[in-house]
């Protein structure tokens, strides 16, 4: 089976032009397209999403997959390579007109998708490496980095508009399930705000009975 795969990012684009190119290209070479797979998405979007990743469940060994340009079947390398792979599984060919690759199974194609998984792999390190030049410049620029703290009690919780109150009851060694019912709240969460904000090591005079 012979298919040709048309992808356009946005509707402002068309996608007439790939499927000339497509349709001259197998005009030339005696060929017949057996199904067209046409779909507007952005190729950041993961081939699993895509119409293409139900073509690639469903091709089978000798089944050609024809396109335009190779970018038609992702935006990144990364994404490509794991398409290639995937093909050259299950031993279907990929074929793109401008850039004039065919990927199959013999000697060419594993030394092209050799490059390909090599320029992948330095891409992968680029990626990493600027990701840590730029937290290590936010950190020496004194942006906090990680998960955001706590936020303060005036904004984060309830309980503080009876922080004078739950402190001044403590003091009188009154249960913290007694202050939990004095204040309508659950006495685990008193439990947590008495430990969180006012004695995070609590004594046992804060069970005291009242």
């Amino acid at each position: 089976m012979l298919y040709g795969y048309i992808r356009v990012s946005t509707d402002k684009q068309t996608v007439e032009n790939q499927r000339y190119e497509i349709i001259k290209y197998c005009q030339c070479h005696h060929l017949h397209i057996d199904g067209w797979i046409e779909e507007q998405v952005s190729g950041t979007v993961t081939y699993r999403k895509r119409r293409l990743g139900t073509l690639l469940k469903h091709v089978k060994s000798g089944d050609v997959i024809i396109c335009a340009e190779l970018s038609r079947l992702g935006r990144n390398m990364l994404m490509i390579m794991e398409i290639l792979s995937l093909c050259m599984s299950k031993n279907c060919s990929v074929w793109t007109i401008k850039d004039n690759y065919r990927l199959g199974d013999d000697l060419q194609s594993k030394v092209l998708a050799f490059a390909f998984s090599l320029s992948a792999e330095i891409e992968r390190n680029l990626i990493s490496q600027r990701t840590k030049e730029a937290l290590a410049r936010k950190k020496a620029e004194g942006a906090v980095l990680g998960r955001p703290r706590r936020k303060s009690p005036q904004t984060s919780l309830k309980l503080y508009k009876k922080h004078d109150y739950i402190v001044s009851r403590l003091k009188e060694k009154v249960s913290i399930a007694q202050i939990a019912r004095d204040c309508k709240v659950n006495s685990k969460t008193m439990q947590r705000y008495i430990h969180g904000y006012i004695d995070p090591k609590p004594d046992s005079c804060l069970e005291a009975p009242s």
